[in-house]
């Protein structure tokens, strides 16, 4: 037996697909036969998750038969055009599907897809349904994803290791080759289906040596293997690319986009690749950021660079997902007016018209980087003529790195409803990735992943919520927070109510909790540079003039105000201008981020800044003793080794918390000179 086989009979490994027996599902005739009305490589991969599915939930293996009139109770997997339903053309888009369930004359199950790659998603819709114990009998749904782009990036290197991975090495890569375990990429396809995701990025946005080879005829037939594992399940196949590849691996001597040998090897290279895979979805690239080569080195912009990889790609229908993570690393941050957050704005706001149709740009959801709380990027909505994709990190590269539990779908869903104002009230971010506010003809939702080898895939066990959270978010923003945890909870644990009480309510404070212990009031990066683990309030790795909060020993924060500040307040909408701008309107739990205010300032919960910092530490510890008490009053009603690994996790974060109650209430007590007022103990 291999080890991805051994893994597959593990609960940790199945994750949201377990597949739960359920006896009083065993005798359901409609369960047991299975209609396939087209046969394409995706389909197939529907009935082998539905026979998979119904075989551990009921204990009978369904049989495939052909019966398109109707003579036997069946699961009927069709595409609106080979189950004649033309009509359902108007109501569903590409990757849409409808379900629908009859009782006479037989019992009669219908998974119909615009595409078949809407029958696949049907099929998980299906088996989800069976898994939370709805009704599959009243079926009457019609599913559409609200976005279009639906996509993960890895940060995986070819020496197996992972930039910002929490959960062991990589599941693609090892010593500077591919390990090809095709069980395991299979199963992780099957997972990423499941959820809706439709494009995936196999390789770290800062490529190497190694990983710029993977466009090159020594592993591209490699590549091209991954990417048909892919495509059975509905997924493109990306790669994050050195935008010097030219020199790198192309024997030329410059990268200029508006060189024609440039042009010209990157037209030819982008050929290459669609010989190896002809659904290749395109290149991710980051330039000119963090010391990655770009188009300013020959004094061009991105929309030069940009569009030089589209019209590379436009022939075969590829795109460039180009980030917008660009900004000076080496600032002097002692210059009050040079400010990090006005970065990706200051560079593409002026580009907007100029890209190609199929160049996307990539957005990080704040200004800075996947801070545990920061403002929503006033990006979104600044570019009109210019496609979007919004960037989230489901690893927790700045909330706890899978030691710690945090769950991001409640900060994830701010940032969607949050209101751009861009063409007034009701301009959410939302609606501008997924098209509808300016029409455009790509957008969509990116995140970086948390996976790797290890056997339950996120390290934390209960990171597999945020995973999981992230598709089912994309795939419909509107989707509450509290049916995504239901969902989630009852398919990985079981249907106890014990079990979803108790890891709904952890999910649903975690996040508070973790920024009650870490950074307060829009405050971030306190975390040691380099690896970001662990509390380090001067920490800041690219500041070494001085803190990135810039506190002493009369106030804290940043004034990134139109009125004496850095000024990166006018990048907003009027009314979002406004409600930052001003300290008296500015919410609370980013103050910091937009305003140097001294320790007394009262905040609006009428708490004073600096009682906040010892308030907020002290309680962040309690909610995790909290957190314990609950995962411990399960022991009995969740496996050994899954209740192990949990409590263990959480023990750490306890550990850790108090690390960071203490160096930050310490630090702030002797910067202020300020005793807290409950006399607690303060170093």
């Amino acid at each position: 037996m291999t080890l991805v086989e051994t893994l597959q009979k593990t609960d940790e490994y199945k994750c949201w697909l377990r597949y739960e027996r359920k006896k009083d599902l065993a005798n359901i005739e409609a369960l047991k036969k299975i209609v396939v009305l087209e046969k394409t490589e995706i389909i197939k991969s529907a009935v082998e998750e539905l026979k998979r599915g119904i075989l551990s939930i009921t204990g009978i293996e369904p049989e495939v038969i052909a019966d398109r009139e109707g003579n036997n109770s069946a699961i009927v997997l069709a595409t609106v055009d080979s189950s004649n339903m033309t009509t359902l053309n108007r109501s569903l888009n590409n990757d849409g599907y409808m379900l629908q369930s009859f009782t006479k004359p037989k019992e009669r199950i219908y998974l119909t897809g615009k595409t078949d790659k809407g029958v696949l998603y049907a099929a998980f819709h299906f088996l989800r349904i069976l898994q939370t114990n709805r009704d599959y009998q009243q079926l009457d749904i019609i599913e559409n994803p609200k976005t279009q782009l639906r996509m993960i990036n890895h940060w995986d290197n070819m020496d197996g290791s992972i930039e910002r991975g929490y959960a062991g090495h990589s599941i693609f890569f090892e010593n500077n080759q591919f390990i090809l375990d095709y069980g395991r990429i299979k199963d992780y396809a099957r997972l990423m289906a499941s959820i809706g995701i439709n494009g995936i990025s196999i390789n770290n946005v800062n490529v190497h040596k190694a990983e710029t080879n993977l466009i090159t005829k020594e592993l591209l037939p490699d590549v091209a293997k991954v990417a048909n594992i892919f495509r059975q399940y509905g997924i493109r196949l990306f790669l994050s690319i050195n935008y010097a590849s030219t020199i790198e691996i192309g024997g030329l001597s410059t990268a200029d986009p508006l060189d024609p040998q440039v042009r010209e090897w990157w037209t030819k290279k982008t050929a290459e690749i669609y010989q190896y895979i002809e659904d290749f979805g395109g290149f991710v690239v980051k330039a000119d950021s963090e010391h990655r080569p770009g188009p300013f080195t020959y004094n061009r912009n991105h929309a030069d660079g940009a569009n030089m990889l589209g019209e590379a790609l436009l022939p075969f229908d590829g795109i460039v997902i180009w980030r917008c993570f660009v900004y000076d690393c080496l600032q002097d941050w002692r210059d009050r007016t040079t400010d990090r957050a006005k970065a990706a704005y200051d560079h593409f706001k002026p580009l907007d018209g100029q890209f190609l149709e199929n160049v996307i740009l990539q957005i990080k959801n704040g200004p800075m980087d996947f801070q545990v709380r920061e403002p929503v990027s006033p990006l979104f909505g600044a570019m009109p003529e210019t496609n979007q994709v919004l960037e989230f990190q489901i690893t927790q590269e700045y909330t706890g790195q899978q030691k710690h539990l945090c769950y991001l779908i409640p900060q994830w869903k701010k940032v969607l409803d949050f209101d751009t104002y861009a063409k007034g009230e009701g301009s959410t971010v939302k609606k501008v990735v997924d098209g509808t506010l300016f029409h455009y003809k790509y957008s969509g939702i990116s995140a970086v992943t948390n996976i790797g080898n290890e056997s339950s895939w996120t390290g934390h066990i209960l990171a597999q919520a945020n995973l999981y959270g992230y598709g089912r978010l994309i795939w419909n923003p509107d989707l509450p927070e509290a049916t995504i945890t239901d969902e989630w909870v009852t398919q990985t644990f079981g249907k106890h109510p014990k079990i979803l009480n108790t890891v709904k309510e952890m999910l649903a404070d975690s996040w508070s909790i973790y920024e009650k212990y870490t950074a307060p009031l829009g405050v971030g990066w306190m975390v040691n540079p380099n690896h970001h683990y662990g509390p380090n309030v001067d920490g800041y790795e690219y500041s070494p003039w001085g803190t990135y909060h810039f506190a002493d020993w009369k106030g804290i924060g940043v004034n990134r105000t139109k009125k004496d500040g850095t000024g990166y307040t006018e990048q907003y909408f009027p009314e979002n201008f406004d409600m930052y701008e001003s300290v008296e309107t500015c919410p609370d739990e980013l103050v910091l981020f937009f305003h140097h205010v001294p320790y007394t300032h009262v905040l609006k919960s009428g708490t004073t800044v600096i009682q906040h910092i010892y308030n907020t530490h002290f309680e962040g510890v309690e909610d995790v003793e909290n957190l314990l008490e609950s995962w411990i009053s399960l022991n009995g009603f969740v496996d050994e080794k899954r209740y192990n690994d949990i409590l263990q996790r959480l023990t750490i974060q306890l550990e850790h918390s108090k690390e960071w109650r203490d160096i930050i209430n310490t630090y702030f007590y002797r910067k202020s000179g300020i005793n807290d007022e409950l006399n607690r103990v303060i170093y």
